[in-house]
């Protein structure tokens, strides 16, 4: 009689690594769950993920003990650890905003054949990180390094319509809110309702208030912690660009804002 050979050393490396693969794959899920849904039991993340309460259990305890999740002592519920504090916490000095926006940017230029920019807030102005021009662009201006007044571009309303009142308040004041076209909002009540319906419907246009002949439209971008750090934008002449009126803009703009924020460690499903 022939003995039964025992199975080949790959097969059972295979095995063992389809075993591992599929336990991180199921912690990340646990990860995701709570992430999304702020805090669970052991028995809903397990309907959740369809495995027995068994599996959920030890999964749980798992990542109990290396800190990526806690145990609520009072509900017994489960909740993201401070180790996913700690890891989170190294990440956004390694990103870089202008980096990750980039190929957005691009892809926008290309898509609507008009000008791109991304722009972070400093020292009370809009400063252009980068820009990525349409094939359709009349001029090649470069923007970039630019400091563009807060209460004229439509990237700058962005950025104020998400700030603290306190700090609105301060860099309107600081900055002032000269008269560049005859189209610029100079009244604060004006701005601040402009403000208002921004931050509302998430997004913001300016109509030839900083140049004659340019329209533009902008959205947020938000980091890990859901703080707004920056606008992305579209820009083009007023008498083919009307952001509001162009088909598909402000969906395209408004998903790609999210997506250079998710980029940016942003969830749009955290609690």
């Amino acid at each position: 009689m022939v003995a039964n050979k025992s199975p080949e050393p790959e097969l059972e490396a295979e095995a063992a690594s389809h075993t591992g693969v599929q336990s991180v794959d199921r912690a990340i899920t646990v990860l995701e769950i709570l992430a999304r849904r702020g805090d669970a039991g052991v028995s809903e993340i397990a309907d959740e993920m369809r495995v027995h309460k068994s599996t959920a259990s030890r999964l749980l305890s798992a990542l109990d003990a290396r800190g990526m999740v806690q145990q609520n002592s009072e509900r017994g519920k489960y909740q993201l650890g401070v180790g996913i504090l700690r890891l989170a916490s190294a990440i956004p000095g390694r990103l870089s905003l202008a980096h990750e926006a980039r190929p957005f940017l691009q892809a926008l230029a290309a898509q609507f054949q008009e000008t791109a920019n991304l722009a972070v807030l400093r020292s009370n102005f809009a400063v252009n990180v980068d820009q990525a021009m349409g094939s359709s662009t009349l001029a090649t201006y470069d923007w970039v390094g630019n400091l563009t007044p807060v209460h004229a571009t439509s990237s700058g309303k962005i950025l104020l319509a998400y700030l603290e009142t306190g700090e609105r308040d301060r860099i309107l004041k600081e900055a002032g809110l000269p008269m560049l076209t005859a189209n610029t909002i100079t009244s604060r009540k004006a701005l601040e309702k402009q403000l208002m319906t921004a931050a509302h419907v998430g997004y913001a246009t300016t109509y030839q208030e900083l140049e004659i002949g340019i329209n533009a439209v902008a959205v947020p971008v938000r980091d890990h912690r859901g703080l707004v750090i920056g606008a992305v934008s579209v820009s083009g002449p007023a008498f083919r660009f009307d952001p509001e009126k162009e088909p598909g803009l402000l969906a395209e703009l408004q998903q790609t804002g999210l997506l250079i924020s998710e980029k940016m460690g942003f969830s749009p499903h955290a609690p």
